[in-house]
């Protein structure tokens, strides 16, 4: 499963669970996020014991982008039965704040900041 565009990708590996971001996601409000919310929430739907949000190379995400991840963690959180683990990159200056907020969601949730 995949869904881009020249400024982004967004892919799913089925063999690590691991949905990866790529680039910039300047989208405009939760319209244009929908297909990126029906990758995450067909993964959800599959109740994986843990999902991995790999998002060390995506440079950029808006505050819609942002909204969008909050609340596929809050919806990860009511199941209970499945975990998130969020790698992300120190080098870039949005993700060091807006990823850790994403812990404050769900304190369970692993994030490595590299």
């Amino acid at each position: 499963m995949e869904v881009k565009n020249e400024d982004y990708c967004v892919s799913y590996d089925a063999d690590t669970i691991t949905v990866t971001f790529q680039g910039s996601l300047r989208l405009g409000g939760m319209e244009e996020y929908a297909p990126i919310v029906d990758l995450l929430n067909d993964l959800a739907a599959q109740d994986p014991e843990i999902i991995t949000l790999d998002l060390k190379a995506l440079e950029f995400l808006n505050s819609s982008g942002i909204s969008m991840l909050s609340k596929f963690v809050i919806s990860i959180r009511k199941k209970k039965n499945i975990g998130i683990a969020v790698k992300g990159s120190n080098s870039i200056p949005w993700q060091g704040k807006s990823l850790k907020n994403l812990q404050r969601l769900m304190p369970s949730l692993t994030l490595e900041l590299e």
